[in-house]
């Protein structure tokens, strides 16, 4: 018997959701496979390139895995190709069997109280995307010029702020940060940092390896409030507590022993503490925050105590959510893409035939970066038990690439991302500065492009 013509399957993202998606797919010997991953950006990767801090090396390796499987003879990078914009559903369904959509979740939930949108509050995913290069972000869009800073929120990603805000400039020299991002980290007024968190310490979603690392910074004093911590460890409320949650209640522990009054920048830890307003005229001069507690039946309550924070300027931190994405069905409740076994269902939970969700747009921001990989699988088990009817009932009547050019669409390939990765080693020897310096802003993204092409 012949081989049948492969499967082509389209998967928007190329995050790790996304390129793990690529890989399941790639992997098993079911069903022969073409798979094209798109992506609006020309760079691959994702929340791994624009999501974990410059400072956290260890966990950017990853990117050297994801690259293993758009390197997959079965595998196509196309950057530069926006989903909504330059390819609609219908497109794609003209061009693959199969669709999974993988584009995260990239919009700060909001704290909703007033003075939120005034000058200098402003959200997490900006920042962060700031610091790490995103070509969305202008240089210009931060300038630290208050000495106090307040960063909402009790996860991973306040910790990234939070210490990227305190850091050493001497300390991010050796990271892939974007130099200008680094001259204004180095110009920086900021002294103090307050992590603002609505619960107590063992109601926290620090990971305990993330805020060890804050204890460690140089000439970076870290203060909480000895009450706080002060738990009785054989107590009920502790021994029902994760494991990481009682790691970093000892850690916190330790922390409010340590003398204060050192001369370099600090970090204040402010548990129980829901912000209630920004505070200010046209820009924020004050974060107010009311004490909370839980009542007899465990549910977060205020306590009418009220305080303001000195702050110059406000981070919200408060959890990610994904965005709808055209002509498809949104669950605005999760802030997912409603799904069965990772297959897209309408309103009426009846699935649409070749099209599928994986990663943070399927389950909501939850999770690590591995955590994708088994998502991902099972996405692929539904999309590959479907394959019969794909190959009978949505075959596609043209490719990709007579589309794009329809359109007037040029993609970027992977050579074109390695030319930006080459550009970004070429930058870091220049200024003597690690392995890798990031190229700031779409004009130098494109001039490499243009170079190259």
């Amino acid at each position: 018997m012949s081989t049948p013509d492969p499967l082509r399957v389209a998967v928007i993202g190329s995050g790790p959701a996304g390129i793990y998606t690529a890989e399941a797919l790639t992997r098993q010997s079911r069903e022969p496979v073409a798979v094209d991953v798109l992506d609006r950006l020309p760079t691959p990767y994702g929340l791994v390139r624009y999501g974990v801090a410059p400072d956290h090396t260890s966990i950017k390796r990853v990117a050297h895995t994801l690259a293993r499987v758009l390197e997959h003879p079965d595998v196509r990078f196309l950057g530069g190709v926006e989903y909504g914009t330059d390819l609609t559903r219908a497109d794609l369904a003209r061009a693959y069997h199969a669709v999974v959509y993988a584009t995260g979740a990239s919009v700060d939930r909001r704290m909703g109280i007033p003075g939120e949108d005034l000058s200098g509050s402003v959200a997490a995913t900006d920042f962060v995307n700031w610091y790490s290069g995103h070509p969305d972000l202008e240089v210009t869009r931060f300038v630290l010029d208050a000495e106090e800073v307040a960063v909402v929120g009790a996860g991973n990603v306040a910790l990234d702020v939070a210490r990227i805000l305190v850091r050493s400039v001497d300390e991010l020299r050796q990271t892939d940060i974007p130099e200008p991002v680094l001259q204004v980290l180095a110009a920086s007024k900021v002294r103090c940092v307050h992590i603002v968190a609505r619960r107590g310490p063992l109601q926290a979603k620090f990971s305990a390896n993330e805020l060890r690392e804050l204890g460690k910074l140089t000439d970076v004093d870290v203060t909480v409030d000895p009450a706080v911590v002060d738990l009785d460890p054989n107590s009920e409320e502790v021994a029902t507590a994760a494991r990481a949650a009682r790691t970093n209640l000892r850690t916190l522990a330790e922390w409010a022993q340590r003398p204060g009054g050192g001369t370099g920048r600090r970090v204040e830890l402010h548990f129980w503490r829901k912000p209630v307003a920004v505070v200010g005229d046209t820009r924020v001069e004050g974060l107010e925050v009311e004490h909370t507690a839980l009542d007899a039946d465990g549910r977060l309550v205020g306590t009418g105590q009220r305080e303001v924070l000195p702050v110059g300027m406000v981070v919200r931190s408060v959890g990610y959510a994904s965005s709808p994405l055209p002509d498809l069905p949104f669950d605005e409740t999760t802030r997912t893409l409603p799904h069965e076994d990772g297959r897209v269902v309408d309103e009426q939970r009846t699935p649409l035939l070749g099209e599928y969700v994986a990663g943070w747009l399927k389950r909501g921001a939850t999770g690590v970066i591995g955590t994708n990989k088994s998502d991902a699988a099972a996405t692929v088990r539904s999309l590959l038990d479907d394959a019969p009817k794909l190959r009978t009932s949505r075959v596609p009547t043209t490719t990709i690439d007579d589309l794009l050019k329809e359109k007037g669409v040029t993609a970027s390939s992977y050579a074109d991302w390695l030319a930006i990765d080459a550009a970004e080693a070429a930058l870091a020897a220049e200024l003597s500065r690690g392995e890798r310096v990031k190229l700031s802003g779409w004009a130098e993204l494109r001039r490499v492009l243009a170079e190259r092409n």
